[in-house]
């Protein structure tokens, strides 16, 4: 998915809240925005927007002298996804579908998001998530995808989402014993992603094969990615895709059975899928 207008904007617009949420001088926040600003002018429309992303962040990186630019934010998402654990593990305790309910968890943690423009509550997305329908309701194609899969890779995205990536990846578990699953992060911090720092920590490498993408977009920039990324992504049975980045990077991925898990957040993705903002998503995607 190329960038638009739109995208040029939503980027800038990301720089002013990274120096808001770094707490920065105004000096270092008109340097930030300024210079963002001069680099939009040159924003390739033949990238999509994690390949765009990418340049910006490492552009603000450098200014800010920052290596992650949103360490103390990712600390508290991650603080607060984790108070949410036991009511997680309640609902599904007494769900009728766990597979359903399950996949319900992974799509309310893709609200942690900074740098989606429109911002949501996590408590208050769990309460309406559990009794909201899909608006791309693939979810009984997602399930028999299951049932014959042998491999699954699900490619995460923001920390804090991450610690329900954990629940939905031991429930499929509990579901699908003998299927061997795989867990993939961000080669390195770009906006609040999950590296293998935070997935280490959530000891995902004691759940499930955890992977290093190597790719330095907030999303899976296939031709970024290193060589076992590639070859895993490639042979997987079943890919589970979570969040925008992902979606904006893969929707045209030429090959079958990825499933996009996300909630709708801006404008330019709803009309990609036909669906409005707030919307939530489980699209499985039938490859060229």
């Amino acid at each position: 998915m190329k960038i638009d207008e739109a995208c040029v904007s939503c980027i800038i617009n990301q720089s002013v809240r990274v120096a808001d949420a770094i707490t920065t001088s105004h000096e270092l926040k008109t340097e930030l925005v300024s210079s963002i600003e001069t680099m939009s002018k040159d924003f390739s429309f033949n990238n999509n927007p994690p390949e765009i992303a990418s340049d910006v962040y490492e552009k603000m990186a450098s200014i800010a002298n920052k290596y992650d630019l949103y360490d103390e934010k990712k600390e508290e998402s991650n603080k607060k996804a984790k108070a949410l654990v036991p009511r997680l593990k309640k609902e599904l305790n007494v769900s009728k579908d766990k597979l359903l309910t399950a996949t319900k968890i992974a799509v309310a943690g893709n609200v942690i998001d900074l740098a989606a423009k429109i911002m949501y509550d996590l408590d208050e997305e769990l309460n309406r998530v559990f009794y909201t329908d899909f608006a791309y309701n693939d979810f009984k194609k997602l399930e028999k995808e299951l049932q014959k899969a042998k491999t699954v890779l699900v490619i995460g995205d923001n920390v804090g989402e991450h610690i329900f990536d954990y629940v939905y990846i031991q429930t499929l578990q509990e579901l699908y014993p003998d299927v061997k699953y795989s867990y993939m992060v961000r080669g390195n911090p770009i906006i609040n992603d999950v590296t293998m720092k935070e997935a280490r920590e959530a000891k995902f490498h004691e759940l499930c094969e955890l992977v290093d993408s190597g790719v330095n977009t907030p999303g899976f920039a296939y031709k970024r990615a290193n060589k076992y990324s590639q070859e895993l992504f490639d042979s997987a049975d079943l890919v589970i895709s979570k969040g925008m980045g992902n979606y904006e990077c893969l929707n045209d991925a030429p090959r079958d059975n990825i499933c996009f898990l996300l909630k709708v957040k801006c404008n330019v993705v709803a009309n990609s899928l036909g669906k409005e903002v707030g919307d939530i998503i489980c699209k499985m995607k039938v490859g060229k």
